[in-house]
């Protein structure tokens, strides 16, 4: 009788304990008084069941605990990114719409676009799109000089894309020459005067020393005036000053960078070399690639061919490079501001249906004032 009274009463403490909402108390007194009652049928059920009660108590907190936090970083990160920072540094990008299927290209209004570096979102200070009195363009054809004579059924069709091409844009004509751009038609807006620059390339390996060297000679040379610049190379791709066959090629990387910075857009149709390199599979396959990555991160598009020789007709990917033209836009947005001068890497969202906005990976930001 002295054992169960003592029990009751202790159980009735335990209880005021729990009801107080004393977590840690409670569990204090739960350990001293299940050893200080004699344990029996009826009372081992109520020690069980009051550690029933307490465990769940203790994971309910926990578990509400958890959630609130995890519900207040999903605030904050959501709140980030609706609320887009509008001190920021000014810069330009040329952005290409694509559909996702089909040849209708929607049109896609500033509202649509959203500008993000990493996880935060920039402001969309402008966009235009690039016709009527925005449409300037000044556009290079720059040959691979090492290119077979094959392809000399296709320098007709490069001609008929330039006649093709806006009166107000300006076409120049330049061919890869160890390591240099060699300027055959400076940018003019007298498309027949540039069409008349096209010439057979001169066919021998050596003739240039690296087609990235050759991009990063024109993009170097190329006085920024806000229109849009834009390159057409036809050549394979190939890095002859880097042989390895990896994504690590120096001067491919630094060819990517000057474009990047000087906001150029190369775009690259394939067209295999005279002599070995012409039919090796291996130096083919990583010229495409380079080509491939080249366009990817600088807002460009390159045209792959195969491995079967030259295309019999440059004719779909001049018509797919124009439809591109055509569909530009000029965005600006304001950028993270930094002490120093560099690229920042940006992605371009929109919750547009069947809609891709192709821009370069980076774009180059001055240093804040």
């Amino acid at each position: 009788m002295k054992s169960a009274k003592m029990a009751g009463l202790s159980w009735f403490s335990f209880g005021r304990a729990l009801q107080n909402e004393r977590p840690t108390r409670s569990a204090f007194h739960a350990s001293i008084l299940i050893r200080e009652i004699q344990v029996g049928p009826k009372v081992g059920m109520r020690t069980n069941w009051f550690r029933g009660r307490l465990v769940r108590t203790c994971r309910f907190r926990l578990r509400f605990m958890l959630g609130m936090a995890v519900a207040a970083v999903a605030i904050s990160t959501v709140s980030a990114q609706q609320n887009p920072n509008a001190d920021g540094t000014p810069v330009h990008m040329v952005v290409t719409v694509e559909p996702h299927h089909g040849s209708d290209v929607a049109t896609v209004t500033r509202d649509d676009v959203m500008v993000y570096e990493g996880k935060e979102r920039d402001q969309v200070l402008d966009w235009v799109p690039a016709q009527g009195d925005h449409a300037g363009l000044e556009l290079f054809i720059l040959i691979d000089d090492s290119s077979s004579q094959s392809v000399d059924t296709q320098i007709s069709d490069i001609k008929k894309f330039i006649a093709a091409q806006p009166a107000t844009a300006k076409i120049g004509v330049a061919y890869m020459q160890n390591g240099t751009a060699r300027i055959e038609q400076n940018l003019t807006d007298n498309h027949d005067l540039a069409a008349k620059a096209i010439r057979l390339p001169v066919g021998y390996f050596g003739a240039d020393a690296s087609p990235y060297f050759s991009l990063s000679d024109l993009a170097k040379h190329w006085q920024q005036d806000g229109t849009r610049h834009e390159v057409l190379m036809v050549t394979n791709g190939f890095d002859p000053y880097y042989e390895t066959g990896d994504m690590l090629d120096p001067y491919l990387a630094a060819a990517i960078e000057d474009c990047q910075k000087t906001g150029i857009l190369p775009s690259a149709i394939y067209a295999p070399s005279a002599g070995h390199v012409g039919h090796s599979y291996w130096l083919n396959y990583w010229g495409q690639i380079y080509l491939a990555k080249l366009a990817e991160e600088t807002g460009g598009e390159a045209y792959y061919i195969g491995f079967n020789g030259p295309a019999v007709d440059f004719t779909p990917y001049l018509k797919d490079l124009a439809a591109r033209l055509n569909h530009q836009y000029l965005l600006t947005f304001a950028a993270k501001p930094k002490k120093k001068p560099g690229l920042q890497h940006v992605k371009l969202r929109t919750e547009l249906h069947n809609v891709d906005l192709v821009s370069a990976d980076a774009v180059y930001v001055p240093a804040s004032e």
